[in-house]
């Protein structure tokens, strides 16, 4: 066992020298990958905090001694559980698209730390300090009345991950479009698909060993959250996937998959756009939108409290609104879909 809360992942040889690492869990317990050479590895993505990623490289050098020497790391986007990690590749080649390369400093971790130690202390204490600070929002002031409605949630989801030890690495590389990298003789293709789950969305491919590492273009397992958007750009994300000549995909988060994996994302989102514009057409609001497609099983997929962001995501595109909104406010609408028990 790993000093952190978490159990760890599991290391699965996929392809002659090539490794996945799969933890098993939705929010925050993403995968991850290793490409092994004498000459020097390169790490696909490290973890949301110090003690995930340094367990991890302790299964990796045990595994193969080529992992000892990390000299190239990619990390497929900016969220925090596939580049808060870093720190502990410090000196290898980071690389990353620019757009999550920029993406990485708005939401800095000891922001997170900030935001889950003050979420701790509303839940801790009871109704009396959340109907205080929902008044404040009634005042003027959202961003209060969101944590308020948040906050156990944001407990629940990220509590249990240290970011006060995390020191933001950011990429000393970047690209737009796409990039080739040789590990020995394994090439490595990195094609850009973002914005979609975030700004700078990353498809790392390795046409030999037919392998793709998708970031968080797949969730398997768990519905998909869109950040970003727009869901056209992560439906041609997964016909990108569908024409590639793979046998295993590694998720961001879920267990390995195959093309059936990316074939159910695909059809998940077009299913959300069509019942979004349906509804947008009949004068449904959000909030009714994500009641219909709460009640559907979607293969019994995980976390169903994503579709509020998803539906709302999907509105705004479809009203031409690319204002960005803020993440508390998302976080709430999630949590308040859990505690109306749709989720």
């Amino acid at each position: 066992m790993t000093s952190s809360k978490h159990p760890e992942g599991r290391l699965e040889e996929i392809a002659p020298s090539i490794y996945a690492y799969v933890q098993a869990g939705s929010w925050g317990l993403s995968n991850a990958g290793l490409i092994a050479d004498r000459d020097g590895s390169l790490l696909v993505d490290t973890l949301y905090d110090v003690d995930l990623t340094r367990t991890m490289l302790g299964q990796m050098r045990r595994a193969t001694p080529f992992a000892e020497r990390l000299t190239t790391v990619v990390n497929t986007h900016a969220n925090g559980d596939h580049c808060w990690g870093n720190q502990l590749v410090k000196g290898a080649r980071i690389v990353a698209s620019r757009a999550a390369a920029a993406e990485m400093k708005e939401l800095p971790p000891r922001l997170m730390a900030v935001i889950v130690s003050a979420a701790r202390l509303i839940d801790r204490g009871g109704p009396g300090a959340k109907r205080a600070l929902a008044f404040l929002g009634r005042l003027g002031v959202p961003r209060v009345a969101a944590l308020a409605d948040a906050a156990n949630y944001i407990v629940r989801r990220f509590g249990s991950f240290d970011f006060k030890a995390v020191e933001l690495t950011l990429p000393t590389e970047t690209f737009s479009g796409a990039m080739t990298l040789d590990v020995g003789d394994t090439r490595v293709e990195l094609v850009e698909v973002g914005p979609a789950h975030t700004k700078g969305d990353v498809l790392v491919h390795l046409p030999a060993a037919r392998v793709a590492f998708t970031g968080d273009i797949l969730f398997i397992g768990a519905h998909p959250i869109i950040w970003e958007g727009p869901v056209e750009n992560w439906i041609r994300a997964c016909d990108r996937l569908l024409a590639l000549d793979v046998d295993v995909i590694v998720p961001g988060h879920g267990p390995l998959t195959n093309k059936d994996g990316v074939r159910r994302t695909r059809e998940y989102w077009q299913r959300l756009v069509d019942v979004t514009r349906k509804g947008q057409a009949a004068g449904a609001s959000t909030d009714e939108i994500v009641r219909e497609l709460a009640m559907e099983a979607f293969d019994g997929w995980t976390e169903k409290s994503r579709i509020a962001v998803n539906i709302d995501t999907i509105y705004r595109d479809l009203c031409g609104d690319r204002t960005a909104p803020d993440p508390l406010v998302l976080l709430a609408k999630m949590a308040r879909l859990e505690t109306a028990g749709m989720s």
